[in-house]
């Protein structure tokens, strides 16, 4: 089917674009609340920096979703956040929660890029994908010349080429190990990394939030990701790998809310989701037998939360459907 001159959109450019839309107007939300907020003069910029690729990026979809005369997504408005409420996080958060945002634009762009048809929809892909480039650049250079950026751990190898002899290079689940992998040492930084900002952030949820049943599901959220950062931090110290760390505790002592509860709740399973994906590319490229098994029982307990916090979105009337194929025979009245 054409519009005009162009094709219908697939049913990824939909998914991407809308996906794309509710995260963005969620975004816009939580930076206009960071740069009310933020103090540092070198931070400042960055943090507007990304406020504008997020306005731009809800403008450029609003336009697409208009000429194909689909719903525009609801997404979340300025009655999702008070932006003058007093500074919850600290600076130095702003610019690992930005890393963070950068790194999951990455992937999500790559993804969508990959599965778009229409010049104008890679295009506006294409755009999304350096920007978070871009973004993620900018913070990585402000955040070493701060001296905070937490980098992936150096190690030593071997100086020539090897190739495995024994089966039990991936079978050993108890008992003596062989070395990690560079590969599977670099997962397992990145997600006790990612766990960090994360526990951060609901932290600060838990700290403001006035439900008590929201309150209690973002602490259980902080209890999941210290664990999981035990557990990863554990398997590095027994191969005598520092451990990722930040000296910033990253919360203030704010109570007064500048989200939602419905944002925030969003904000967490967006967030948990895109970790199963973490997890699951931790898992991909790690041999070890011990590593599978421990990635494995992760994405299962993220994956209950997930549900969990799924169910009290659904229960408040906070989840927005996204679109769903028409089942013809539903509409028959035969």
């Amino acid at each position: 089917m054409h519009i005009g001159n162009k094709k219908q959109l697939n049913a990824a450019e939909i998914a991407g674009l809308w996906t794309s839309y509710v995260n963005d107007s969620m975004a816009v939300c939580t930076l206009k609340y960071f740069l009310n907020n933020v103090e540092d003069r070198e931070v400042k910029p960055i943090v507007k920096y990304a406020l504008n690729l997020s306005e731009e990026h809800v403008k450029k979809i609003t336009e697409h979703f208009q000429e194909e005369k689909l719903p525009i997504p609801q997404g979340f408005t300025e009655n999702d956040v008070n932006p003058n409420a007093p500074k919850l996080y600290t600076d130095n958060f702003y610019l690992f929660y930005l890393r963070n945002m950068g790194r999951l634009g990455v992937n999500a762009y790559s993804l969508a890029l990959g599965l778009a048809n229409r010049s104008d929809i890679r295009d506006y892909f294409s755009g999304c994908l350096g920007s978070s480039v871009k973004l993620l650049n900018k913070v990585t250079n402000l955040q070493q010349e701060k001296g905070i950026f937490v980098s992936a751990p150096y190690v030593e190898v071997p100086k020539q080429v090897g190739f495995v002899e024994k089966e039990d290079f991936m079978d050993n689940i108890v008992g003596k190990k062989r070395p990690l992998l560079t590969i599977e040492a670099a997962h397992l930084y990145a997600n006790t990394l990612t766990n960090i900002v994360g526990r951060g952030l609901l932290t600060g949820f838990g700290q403001v939030t006035n439900a008590k049943e929201i309150k209690t599901f973002m602490f259980r959220g902080v209890d999941i990701a210290s664990k999981h950062i035990k557990i990863f931090t554990t398997l590095l110290a027994d191969e005598n790998i520092p451990e990722p760390s930040t000296s910033d505790s990253f919360v203030t002592d704010g109570t007064e809310a500048p989200f939602s509860d419905k944002l925030m709740m969003y904000h967490v399973d967006s967030l948990n989701a895109a970790g199963i994906g973490n997890y699951t590319a931790g898992m991909i490229a790690s041999l070890r037998k011990d590593l599978h098994v421990n990635y494995g029982r992760l994405v299962a307990e993220v994956g209950q939360y997930v549900e969990d916090g799924t169910k009290i979105m659904i229960q408040h009337g906070w989840m927005e459907q996204p679109p769903q194929v028409i089942n013809h025979k539903n509409l028959s009245h035969v």
